[in-house]
């Protein structure tokens, strides 16, 4: 039975905190994946005009199935935009932080700002599976198309794997976690170990991975209602003053925070 997931996605952006994404589903793994999957999702368009989608890409790889095109997303370091026109539809699987060094023989890293065809990363072991997904046409079928393929790579969990995925999740949750030195003191582990489990699991690094979630915190913050103070935001973000976060975030969402507030629909 394909469960359905209903808490509300991060990282979308150009929308109001309390909308919901349209036209996307999103469904849990089984439990024999779920160390390796956060969730599978399935994104549909029927549109009059075209309409651009942009969201902030988490530091997660995406197995990504489209006719022609199917593909795994690596760690994309910049925003994710695209036009949607006409009709379609895509069928994802968000691997956990992490989780996807299962599945290769390579560190993740070189993954990073990268698309791969699915050929490219699983050889013969893909046997025709991306095809026989895109066939499905309900949710469930093609899910279900995914997790048995994925089983079939008889992913193993390493502990390595597994603390990847805890540090990850401790940044996401973790508003006060700022500055890398304050995993280094709670971890108990040097900086430089941090580094190199973080480029052989995640593919980017711990600082990068701070820096996207609080960005992702501020827009949730600045689509949330009033605009905020903006010293203030940038003060809990860790921000030494207000031109840095300011820089920062029109550099990634490519409007300064105020603009970015006062044109979301």
């Amino acid at each position: 039975m394909v469960r359905v997931k209903h808490e509300k996605p991060r990282g979308v952006l150009n929308v109001r905190s309390a909308a919901l994404a349209h036209g996307l589903s999103r469904y849990a793994p089984s439990e024999a994946l779920a160390p390796f999957v956060e969730h599978y999702w399935i994104v549909r368009w029927s549109l009059a005009e075209p309409r651009r989608a942009e969201t902030l890409p988490h530091p997660s790889i995406h197995m990504v199935l489209e006719p022609a095109r199917s593909e795994i997303v690596g760690v994309m370091r910049g925003k994710f935009s695209r036009m949607l026109e006409g009709e379609g539809r895509v069928i994802g699987t968000k691997f956990r932080p992490g989780a996807f060094r299962a599945f290769v023989d390579r560190p993740v890293s070189s993954f990073s700002d990268r698309r791969w065809p699915l050929a490219a990363v699983f050889g013969d072991r893909l046997n025709g599976f991306d095809a026989r997904a895109l066939a499905q046409p309900d949710d469930a079928g093609a899910v279900e198309e995914i997790e048995a393929f994925l089983q079939s790579l008889h992913p193993v969990a390493s502990d390595a794997m597994v603390l990847a995925g805890r540090i990850t999740g401790r940044i996401a949750a973790g508003r006060e976690i700022t500055r890398v030195e304050q995993l280094v003191e709670e971890l108990g582990i040097s900086l430089r170990q941090l580094q190199r489990l973080f480029r052989e699991y995640v593919g980017v690094t711990p600082k990068w991975v701070i820096q996207r979630y609080r960005l992702i915190e501020a827009a949730e913050r600045l689509a949330s209602g009033p605009l905020p103070d903006l010293a203030g935001l940038a003060a809990e973000l860790g921000y030494a003053d207000q031109p840095h976060f300011i820089r920062d975030f029109k550099k990634i969402v490519g409007r300064a925070p105020a603009e970015y507030a006062r044109q979301i629909e």
